[in-house]
């Protein structure tokens, strides 16, 4: 496993690290969320980040990507989880392409990823369907009507998935609760019988819950040409969770970053507090827990990359890690910045917030730790 990055890849870092900080700081989601605003991203941050060919980091070039791999997408979300920056990279550039190369007919790669790559299509995948991540309880069915499909269900904690064109939705043909016959379908947004209704989570990002009443589907809205194997589901869902580790890690580095800085500068009793043994001793265990998560947030993008068999191992443990990681950094982090930390005048605020939606995305440490020792035959 390497953990030095090429030269193409430090590019890409040092190219994402200055666009996050310059054009996409906290300042950006704070006036989002002050603003209310309706679509929860901007359109223009959005174009900037398409100029530069983050859309398309995990689609091949021949679909009008860039295919630059998972580390690729790893490194761009990490800069981006640093500055909290709102975007629909993670929804429609991860999870939705990822399904529709993973899943899809070729005519539909065709169709669908040079949208994706230039920006025109927003996507989101429709799957959980209770408050808790499992992929294995999918209740959501489509019925067969001769050589189309009857679509009944709800779907909860859609990311993205008020702004999306399209939806994947993973159903089964028969409705039962269990890991077999899964289906997915792609969705038009404004079909007749969808209903889209925005929530407003804690870190002021989007999510949405869906019903889907009798909506009517051709043969040809399936995304692939049948039932989709739990195994390519799962792998679609175990390069988000690696993903998403990576923008949570981000935020991690980012408060631990701000918090040191806090520490050398802030005085008490006339002293700098950072030099109080009781502080150093806690800002050492930070620094321990964020080297441990750099390494395993690593070990899952080289995982990807280099198709090992132990990549569900690896996307757990890097799920999980980061989310006891980011609950015990924001947590210290507020703490050590004192009464401020617990206004809104300081950013490590809005740095907890997001951590603990982050958590939840894609399964959150009691799920990941449960499934990786299942996987492990424990």
């Amino acid at each position: 496993m390497a953990f030095v990055l090429s030269e193409e890849q430090t590019m890409l870092r040092d190219m994402a690290a200055q666009f996050f900080a310059e054009q996409v700081p906290t300042a950006n989601l704070r006036q989002l969320r002050d603003a209310d605003d309706a679509l929860g991203y901007d359109p223009a941050i959005w174009q900037q980040i398409v100029e530069l060919g983050f859309a398309g980091i995990l689609i091949p070039e021949d679909f009008g990507g860039t295919g630059f791999g998972a580390t690729g997408m790893g490194i761009v979300m990490q800069q981006a989880g640093r500055t909290l920056a709102a975007s629909p990279l993670f929804a429609t550039s991860c999870l939705g392409a990822g399904m529709i190369m993973e899943i899809g007919r070729e005519e539909q790669k065709q169709e669908l990823l040079p949208q994706v790559a230039d920006g025109s299509l927003l996507l989101a995948v429709a799957i959980d369907e209770s408050s808790h991540h499992n992929p294995s309880l999918i209740a959501c069915t489509a019925s067969k009507n001769g050589d189309a499909y009857v679509l009944n269900g709800q779907k909860t904690f859609v990311l993205d998935g008020h702004i999306a064109q399209k939806l994947i939705v993973i159903a089964r043909e028969d409705g039962a609760k269990d890991a077999t016959g899964l289906m997915a379908f792609l969705v038009d947004a404004n079909t007749a019988g969808v209903t889209i209704t925005r929530t407003k989570m804690v870190d002021s990002r989007n999510a949405a819950n869906i019903t889907f009443d009798n909506v009517a589907l051709s043969a040809g809205d399936m995304l692939g040409n049948g039932p989709a194997s739990r195994e390519s589901i799962e792998k679609v869902l175990d390069l988000g969770r690696i993903i998403i580790a990576a923008e949570m890690l981000g935020g991690v580095e980012m408060v631990f970053e701000t918090t040191l800085d806090y520490l050398k500068e802030r005085k008490q009793f006339g002293q700098i507090i950072g030099s109080f043994q009781a502080l150093q001793h806690r800002a050492a265990e930070m620094f321990c827990e964020v080297e441990i998560a750099q390494a395993v947030v690593q070990d899952g993008l080289t995982a990807i990359e280099e198709n090992r068999n132990d990549v569900p191992q690896a996307a757990s443990l890097a799920k999980a890690r980061l989310g006891d990681t980011a609950r015990l950094v924001t947590n210290e982090g507020v703490q050590m910045h004192g009464g401020i930390g617990m206004t809104d005048a300081v950013d490590v605020g809005l740095y907890i917030k997001r951590a603990r939606v982050q958590a939840q995305i894609l399964g959150d440490s009691t799920f990941h730790t449960s499934r990786y020792a299942s996987l492990g035959s424990y």
